[in-house]
C-alpha cells in the first residue's frame, strides 16, 4: 500500500533488514565482548558492552519505527484519481 507517495510494505522490508544488519553486528559484538572478557581486556570489555546496549537501543528504535508506518497517522489521506 502506498500513503503520501510511499509503498509502506517496501519501507516496513527496508527496516527489518537494517534491524538485521544491527541484529548480526550486536551478535558479533557480544562475541568479541567474552572474547575480552576472558582475556582480560578490562577495558576493551567495558566498551563492548557498552555498543551492546547501544545497539539493543537503535533495534528498539527500528521497532518503534516498523511499528509507525501502520498507525493511524495516514487515514486521514485522500486519493484523488486525475
Amino acid at each position: 500500500m502506498c500513503v503520501n507517495g510511499v509503498n509502506t510494505n517496501q519501507l516496513k522490508s527496508t527496516i527489518e533488514q537494517i534491524d538485521e544488519a544491527v541484529a548480526l553486528t550486536r551478535r558479533w559484538t557480544h562475541r568479541l565482548y567474552h572474547l575480552a572478557d576472558d582475556g582480560g581486556q578490562d577495558k576493551t570489555a567495558k566498551a563492548l558492552k557498552e555498543v551492546q546496549g547501544l545497539l539493543d537501543e537503535a533495534r528498539a528504535a527500528l521497532t518503534d519505527a516498523n511499528d509507525a508506518v501502520d498507525e493511524d497517522d495516514a487515514k486521514d489521506v485522500t486519493v484523488t484519481r486525475v
